[in-house]
């Protein structure tokens, strides 16, 4: 359940959503968790989806011949049935199955008994639908009957034989509680409470320096690690909301000091910025960054335009003069500086390499991506790597499931394999469930394909599943996608949702009827921005899960490189991987702990360039900018109203050492009770979807 949701107030309302992919931006999976919906001519003769659907016309037809063998037709059970039977061709078809668990027979059936029937929009009938189908076809006996008694047991041909009473089967087929499940029409959605109001969004600044990555401490407290494209590290200390303070990091002692080893020049420089989960007892971190062949020793690797890939590099002309894959990208390990086994109170980390996991040789010299992540729920790190650069990837390496270009890589970190990996990239091992399982003309690295350059990947504290990617366009449209396994987001068969053309292709183009191509979730135009440079470039952020701002709380921040452009998305219906976008204002707090610049003619805060986003242990969102650190805070301090007071007065931070979850706990008023009572003093229009 999301920090947001309101405990002990249930919000229900449904949305049938049977959209296209490319036309509709949402999340859609097949129950083959490599699958998505298709694009289909005409519709189902039998099953009646149209436009996309989980099926073809040959599974309809099995479909069909699976429910006339239950010689139940024309019955009204029969019509429950065939609908239950049809679900496996909703485009939602991997939610309503639950894949990440045990297979169903059945998929998840909506089941809301004891929901007060105010805060519905649908008839009582269609929201619980559990109910109706076990009052309709209890008693029907039902050969061959989909209705799979619970841990694997035995079917039966009626209802009543397997199950004792309408609790018993919804308590182990219903949907109640999650989402999306199915009803009467087909795919439903709870939904999330009514949107607050948000008017703008308040920072203060608390830093100078100019830096590319925040990472929170792992050890829970008020300590965050912060990078500059340079090479350097920095332990800093964040002060509590609310205190008047700055940030406190000691410039002149880095944490990590490899200037000597990263080559800093515009798109290149030290990149990404990890920290093993269990650094605090472990000492682990990873640091990914660039290096010039030419100029150091340790930098060599293969490259990432070979013949694996179908590219020679005998016949690639690299950007500046640079020769073919004289840069490379590099994932390093590094250890803190730890006594009597303490890492978590290191001060200062081991310069000396431990390890080298993985070194790709970049065939030109933009679209490196280069951020490193561990994934909260599996523990392995994600590495978002561009398609390696020129105008339009013209060796269509985003495309090409062989190459680590354009994608984003799952490896795990923590089983090394003896001598070289097959791929022959560095050290490390290969999850069993990335999508090479399934599809053998994929890398065994390779988790996402179709990016040209992921510029600020991350996942949802609130919702670890959901890993959100703002990917750089090319002259048109700028994307910020949901990443799911063996997912492929379109680059260079599409720039955002519009087809693209390349201006050269030695590498060969893909069909966009090749691929099933997955929407943006959000975005915007380069039309649709005022920068000051005549050009945008997407910032990704983080799902705001806070309580200092309430009106923030759950909304997915990002922002253009170049622009005063900010903007806030939030998903609704809830799971539905459809988000509704709006552009946000943006101030600078009064008691600014270090004043804000103010642009010539202008209210706005100057921030310059946007170069990323932060998050330390409380939630607390930064932007890390060209002219400082900045941090969102209370709205009142910028005259921003809320109907909810924000948790930030009185804040306590956390001691080094604390539990992770301790620096949310420490400023958790009763969140929950006070949007509930906003939330009861709404309008009854506002309740519903």
């Amino acid at each position: 359940m999301r920090p947001s949701t309101v405990t002990g107030a249930v919000l229900v309302a449904t949305v049938l959503l049977l959209v296209a992919v490319r036309d509709g931006h949402c999340a859609q999976l097949c129950m083959d968790s490599t699958a998505f919906p298709r694009t289909i001519n005409g519709s189902l003769s039998f099953c009646g989806y149209n436009g996309t659907s989980c099926c073809n016309a040959t599974d309809d037809a099995a479909v069909q011949k699976q429910f006339a063998a239950m010689n139940i037709s024309g019955t009204p059970c029969g019509d429950i049935v065939k609908n239950v039977l049809c679900a496996r061709c909703n485009p939602y078809a991997g939610d309503l199955f639950t894949v990440t668990t045990s297979p169903r027979t059945v998929p998840l059936l909506c089941n809301t008994t004891g929901v007060s029937s105010r805060l519905s929009t649908k008839p009582a009938a269609t929201m619980d639908y559990c109910t109706q189908v076990w009052d309709t076809c209890k008693d029907v006996s039902i050969p061959g009957s989909p209705f799979q008694a619970p841990k694997g047991g035995a079917a039966a041909p009626k209802l009543t034989d397997v199950w004792q009473s309408v609790s018993d089967f919804c308590g182990a087929l219903g949907g109640s509680g999650k989402s999306p499940c199915l009803d009467g029409e087909g795919a439903a959605f709870n939904a999330t409470r009514p949107a607050l109001p948000l008017n703008g969004m308040c920072l203060e600044r608390i830093g100078n320096g100019s830096y590319l990555n925040m990472a929170a401490h792992p050890d829970g407290s008020n300590r965050v690690f912060l990078s500059n494209q340079a090479g350097k590290v920095f332990l800093a200390t964040v002060p509590a909301q609310g205190s008047g303070k700055k940030l406190q990091l000691d410039v002149a002692n880095p944490f990590l000091d490899i200037t000597d080893e990263v080559h800093y020049d515009n798109e290149f420089g030290l990149m990404g910025l990890a920290f093993h989960p269990d650094f605090a007892t472990n000492g682990r971190f990873f640091v990914s960054y660039d290096c010039d062949k030419t100029q150091s020793a340790s930098c060599a690797g293969r490259c990432a335009c070979n013949s694996d890939v179908g590219c020679d590099p005998a016949k690639l002309i690299a950007d500046n003069g640079a020769q073919p894959c004289q840069y490379q990208s590099v994932i390093a390990e590094y250890t803190a500086n730890a006594t009597s086994g303490t890492p978590a109170t290191a001060t200062s980390a081991n310069p000396t390499e431990v390890r080298r996991i993985m070194t790709l040789g970049l065939p030109f010299t933009t679209h490196h991506g280069g951020q490193i992540l561990f994934g909260p729920a599996d523990g392995y790190m994600y590495f978002a790597m561009g398609d390696g650069g020129s105008v339009g990837d013209p060796w269509n390496f985003a495309q090409n499931k062989k190459s680590l270009l354009g994608k984003i890589v799952r490896i795990d970190v923590n089983t090394m394999p003896s001598g070289n990996t097959t791929a022959g990239w560095g050290n490390y091992g290969v999850p069993k469930d990335n999508p090479s399982a399934a599809d053998p003309s994929f890398a065994p690295e390779v988790f996402a394909l179709g990016f040209k350059n992921p510029w600020r990947c991350s996942f949802d504290s609130g919702k670890p599943s959901y890993m959100y990617c703002a990917d750089v366009g090319q002259a048109v449209y700028e994307e910020v996608d949901l990443v799911m396994k063996g997912g492929n987001y379109g680059w260079r068969v599409f720039e955002g949702t519009q087809p693209y053309t390349p201006l050269s292709s030695p590498g060969g183009n893909t069909s966009a009827a090749s691929i099933d191509a997955i929407s943006p979730i959000m975005g915007y135009a380069h039309s649709s921005v005022n920068s000051n440079v005549g050009s945008a470039s997407i910032t990704g952020g983080y799902v705001y899960r806070s309580t200092v701002d309430p009106c923030l709380n759950g909304r997915y921040l990002y922002a253009d490189l170049y622009a005063k452009s900010m903007w806030a998305g939030t998903e609704s219906p809830e799971d539905s991987g459809v988000y509704d976008v709006a552009a946000l204002t943006f101030s600078c707090s009064k008691s600014s702990p270090i004043p804000c610049d103010v642009a010539a003619g202008s209210a706005l805060p100057s921030l310059g360039y946007i170069f990323s986003f932060g998050e330390d242990n409380a939630r607390d969102v930064y932007l890390l900018t060209s002219k400082g650190v900045y941090r969102v805070v209370d709205p009142a301090e910028c005259s921003y109203a809320c109907p909810i007071k924000s948790s930030a007065p009185g804040a306590s931070s956390p001691a080094p050492g604390a539990s992770p979850s301790s620096a949310v706990a420490a400023r958790a008023p009763a969140l929950a009770t006070l949007l509930a009572g906003v939330l009861l003093s709404l309008p009854m229009s506002l309740m519903s979807v």
